[in-house]
């Protein structure tokens, strides 16, 4: 998964211009033509979302925006990529807009396969997790 990040304090202040659709429209296209591209979308600023917190036993919500976050997941890619190293490559190639600072970063990070957890959990549970992934890509 390969995340765009934000901050709490400038988020939403600066919308993409055509220019930059256009780039990462371009840049999308090169995912797919090279078969990686899996999932992505933009999410909207933190204002039209919450947080369900979990602490000391109890939960809450708390309602958006969050701008005393110094980081937020501003939208994200799902890639298939045979290594890190590939996917550091193609993230390097994305367009950024020096409208949102001068700093920008994308985190990488591989997510979780049902064979990473054998030997942790029991076979049964893991070839349920497997089946529920399944279902819910059918959705």
């Amino acid at each position: 998964m390969v995340m765009t990040k934000g901050t709490g304090a400038d988020e939403g202040k600066a919308q993409p211009s055509q220019e930059m659709f256009e780039k990462m429209n371009a840049y999308n296209e090169q995912l797919v033509k090279a078969g990686i591209l899996l999932g992505g979308e933009g999410l909207k600023p933190s204002s039209a979302g919450a947080q369900v917190v979990f602490a000391a036993g109890e939960t809450s919500v708390v309602d958006g925006p969050f701008t005393e976050s110094k980081e937020i997941i501003a939208g994200y890619w799902i890639w298939e990529v045979s290594s890190l190293a590939e996917a550091v490559e193609w993230a390097k190639r994305c367009p950024f807009d020096p409208r949102y600072g001068a700093t920008q970063a994308l985190e990488i990070r591989p997510l979780f396969d049902m064979a990473d957890f054998d030997g942790i959990v029991d076979s049964k549970t893991l070839a349920k997790g497997q089946e529920l992934h399944e279902r819910g890509g059918e959705a």
